[in-house]
């Protein structure tokens, strides 16, 4: 009788001994997948916000040419071949500005995504060059208050 109740305690503890381990092993390979899951959204918000200010960089870049070619005499460069190249960095600008804005969980980093390409969208609109140097430096600033607001979602 005493080997049977011995040889019970021995199977329910090795039962339980197992079952512990199961639950502590599932536990930790379900944290190793959720690290790996919430690193792998953290490269890909980290790429996608590199990805839009450099695209708002170029394309500012670009407007500010542009006004150049529109209002120096003589012009570096023909107004309509910039023009064009213009119109592609807006495009580039655009599909950054969506994939940040569908890898971000914050509503007002991805506002102020779209505010700052209307913003740099205006830049060249002006005909007086103070006003286009405040609007470059207030562009400026934006992108890079942007890249800091980004930093603190990664």
């Amino acid at each position: 009788m005493e080997a049977i109740i011995a040889s019970a305690i021995a199977v329910l503890g090795t039962l339980l001994g197992s079952g512990i381990t199961l639950g502590v092993q599932r536990r930790t390979t379900e944290r190793g997948h959720q690290f790996t899951r919430d690193e792998k959204l953290r490269q890909e918000r980290l790429d996608a916000y590199t990805a839009y200010a450099a695209a708002l960089i170029n394309y500012r870049r670009c407007l500010v040419h542009l006004w150049f070619c529109t209002h120096e005499q003589p012009p570096p460069e023909a107004a309509e071949a910039v023009q064009i190249r213009a119109y592609d960095l807006r495009s580039k600008a655009q599909e950054a500005l969506f994939r940040m804005q569908m890898l971000t969980d914050n509503e007002e980093l991805s506002r102020k995504g779209e505010s700052l390409l209307a913003e740099i969208t205006a830049v060249h609109k002006t005909d007086n060059r103070s006003e286009l140097d405040q609007r470059r430096t207030h562009t400026r600033d934006g992108i890079a208050h942007l890249v800091r607001a980004a930093k603190q979602h990664l």
